[in-house]
C-alpha cells in the first residue's frame, strides 16, 4: 500500500484515521458486497458504512479500498 495506512489492523483505528483526514464520505475504488455477521448482505461503496440491519460499522482506508480483505469491522454504530 502506498498510503502508509497498512499498519491499521483495528477497525476503530481505521475509522478514526479516515475521519481525521476528512474522507469519511469518500467512495471506495471498487463496490464490495459485505456479508455481515448478522446475516445481512449489503453494498459497501463508501469507506465507512454501517450494516443497515444491525448497525455494525465497516471501514477501509481509501487507498486500500480495492481489496475486500482490507475492510475491517469497528463495532456496532462506531461511525
Amino acid at each position: 500500500m502506498s498510503c502508509g495506512c497498512s499498519s491499521l489492523k483495528d477497525g476503530k483505528a481505521v475509522v478514526d484515521h479516515v475521519k481525521s483526514k476528512g474522507k469519511a464520505q469518500e467512495a471506495t475504488k471498487i463496490v464490495h458486497e459485505i456479508n455481515c455477521e448478522c446475516g445481512e448482505t449489503f453494498i459497501f461503496n463508501k469507506v465507512i458504512m454501517n450494516c443497515p440491519k444491525c448497525g455494525m460499522t465497516y471501514a477501509v482506508t481509501p487507498c486500500s479500498s480495492g481489496d475486500i480483505n482490507n475492510i475491517k469491522k469497528a463495532g456496532i454504530k462506531y461511525a
